[in-house]
């Protein structure tokens, strides 16, 4: 029998009590609940905008992370906390969480699964929950660190309003990174600091409020983006447009061709020519990119549908479920099955397709 602890052990992540705004004292692990410190009281809370710092260029007080609870199952919903890594992350770690890291000092190179890209700052950093994420800084890196679960604000449920999924996040094809100049880095300051002090005094509506500024910095975000990729007229193409034939042809086919061998065939390119020109601008191998879509459509079929796993893996061109099973927890961390139970537990349900929703249990009769 699978355990929830067990996977949440795995992830990372644990249960906490409902209801709870925890600040942490960084650095020193002591914690600071607002509640108990009454009106006016003392708080380790300290706004973005107020950063005091030191010839080193570090903060001079202690920043604080703030964290949000789901008040339905008691599990994180929101993080926000300080970045500073100093040392190679040597083992890649999973969370169940949307990650952002905003480095605004240092650089160094990351890894989002198989795929590794070099980051400077200021930039920001995006990985999708599950995903094996490890970072090597050549310098101290500095800067803040954005969690969110999918039970807080679904990017797939908010996509025409904030339009990030298939850009920030779940783009098998792009590097998962957005470059920052000074005018972008101060409205992200502006944004995060929003988003703390809503954290910090937890007002009145404070949830939707969240939800709203983590909406408009994923719409800011999403833009930036598109526009470093939008080509400028007479600039040479930043990557081939070859690549760009390649990624329709992994949408129209991906559940029915999986050897690199066969999209070469349809691009009438030598197989070898198309991995180096993968290789040299995706990052990854042709393989890794025809699995990532491949797993991308498995998971959405997990978390919204009850299909069996085996229907779900020959959906996606797998007649051997043991095999599309192994191939998933490589890439995920956890089976299929582990990975549909723990996210529709934290979801309560709200995961399900209405179709695939239980229905309510009759009342009694008198």
């Amino acid at each position: 029998m699978f355990a929830i602890d067990d996977l949440r052990n795995l992830l990372n992540t644990r249960p906490f009590a409902p209801f709870r705004l925890l600040l942490s004292d960084g650095g020193t692990g002591r914690s600071h609940n607002p509640s108990a410190s009454g009106v006016g009281g003392p708080s380790p809370f300290v706004p973005l905008r107020a950063l005091i710092r030191r010839p080193g260029g570090r903060p001079a007080v202690p920043e604080a992370a703030l964290q949000l609870y789901d008040p339905r199952n008691g599990d994180l919903a929101l993080k926000v906390e300080p970045l500073a890594l100093d040392a190679d992350l040597s083992e890649p770690r999973r969370t169940n969480y949307f990650t952002i890291y905003w480095a605004r000092e240092g650089h160094g190179t990351f890894w989002a699964d198989l795929a590794r890209h070099d980051f400077r700052p200021p930039s920001l950093l995006f990985f999708n929950p599950y995903q094996a994420v490890r970072l090597l800084p050549e310098a101290p890196v500095r800067g803040w660190s954005v969690q969110f679960h999918a039970n807080f604000l679904c990017i797939e449920t908010y996509h025409h309003e904030v339009g990030c999924n298939g850009v920030l996040f779940n783009d098998v094809h792009s590097v998962p990174l957005v470059s920052l100049d000074a005018r972008q880095e101060q409205e992200l300051g502006e944004l995060l600091g929003h988003v703390r002090r809503e954290l910090q005094e937890a007002g009145l509506a404070h949830g939707e409020a969240l939800v709203s500024y983590l909406k408009v910095l994923l719409v800011k975000a999403s833009r930036w983006k598109l526009e470093q990729q939008a080509v400028p007229t007479g600039a040479p193409a930043r990557r081939p447009p070859v690549l760009d034939r390649l990624r329709e042809m992994i949408e129209d086919h991906y559940r029915s061709k999986h050897a690199p061998s066969e999209y070469a065939a349809l691009l009438h390119l030598a197989p070898n020519s198309l991995a180096k020109l993968v290789k040299k601008h995706l990052h990854k191998t042709l393989t890794e990119l025809i699995r990532e879509r491949v797993v991308k459509q498995a998971r959405w079929d997990l978390l919204h549908t009850l299909k069996p796993i085996k229907q779900v893996a020959a959906e996606v061109g797998f007649a051997d479920e043991l095999y599309f099973s192994r191939l998933f927890k490589r890439a995920t961390g956890c089976s299929p099955t582990a990975f549909r139970e723990i996210e529709t537990q934290v979801r309560g349900g709200s995961n399900l397709s209405p179709h695939f929703r239980q229905p309510p249990s009759p009342a009694p009769l008198a």
